[in-house]
């Protein structure tokens, strides 16, 4: 008795899980309201010319949050729910997004993994959906993410890679060149700040004692010899800087997890 008991509790749990579940209403089912309308306009328009032209379904979907569960189960859930793809192709493909939890993910069909990999999917998510979302830029970053899946999709998953390598190479540069750039920034400013308060606290300072100026907050004192050659800055008290729809329905299609998640 008592496991029968577990057992339907189990069945009821997932029955719940399973009405938790959106409704298909089109190829763009935007229940977190994150997409603006003209954009959601053109992108359902686009999603439904390229399924007409490849017979592949791409469908976006965005919702507020994933109730406590993971976005891999619930998406894989989500698709085989609605059916992406065409029976005995299984060619459908869900993007979704998941706001409060800030987590996405592309879940692809069994009958694309071969062409959308896991690796251009976590490269889709990393290079055009995570900085537009991180920006704001909700409907961009979606928008962006199906063409660059239509891009793969339609065999130029090489033009992706290329600009994920380039992506990659500017980033390794800019990081390498920043310690360079500090410490010549530093060093200029203070070898040129020495000489510039060297040359005019004389001549626009406050001689204070002999051999001695204040000028901009700043005592400046010199050698016996009066040349700036000896001379040095001290701070006292005091420093300078450089300031420096129509009805929709899946086709039966299903996914056995593939894909690739991500989060900003």
């Amino acid at each position: 008795m008592a496991a029968l008991a577990l057992l339907l509790l189990v069945a009821f749990a997932g029955s719940a899980l399973a009405q938790s579940l959106p409704t298909l209403t089109g190829r763009v089912v935007d229940n977190a309201g994150i997409i603006d309308p003209a954009s959601e306009t053109a992108l359902a328009a686009r999603l439904e010319a390229f399924e007409g032209k490849s017979s592949d379904q791409i469908v976006v979907a965005t919702i507020s949050n994933l109730g406590g569960e993971a976005i891999e189960p619930y998406a894989n859930r989500l698709f085989r729910a609605w059916g992406l793809g065409q029976a005995g192709e299984d060619n459908g493909i869900l993007l979704l997004v998941a706001v409060e939890d800030r987590r996405m993910r592309i879940e692809v069909g069994y009958g694309l993994e071969g062409t959308l990999t896991d690796l251009h999917a976590k490269l889709i998510i990393e290079n055009t959906m995570v900085p537009a979302f991180r920006a704001g830029d909700f409907s961009g970053g979606i928008s962006q993410a199906v063409e660059d899946i239509i891009l793969v999709l339609e065999g130029n998953a090489a033009e992706l890679e290329a600009r994920a390598e380039r992506n990659s190479e500017d980033e390794g540069v800019w990081w390498e060149i920043i310690p360079f750039v500090l410490f010549f920034a530093v060093w200029g400013s203070l070898f040129f700040g020495s000489i510039f308060f060297a040359i005019f606290a004389p001549i626009f300072g406050r001689k204070i004692a002999p051999g001695r100026y204040r000028w901009l907050g700043v005592n400046v004192s010199y050698g016996g010899s009066g040349s700036s050659s000896g001379s040095r800055s001290s701070s006292s008290g005091s420093s300078w800087s450089s300031s420096s729809s129509s009805s929709f329905s899946g086709g039966g299609g299903s996914s056995g997890g593939g894909g690739a998640s991500g989060s900003w």
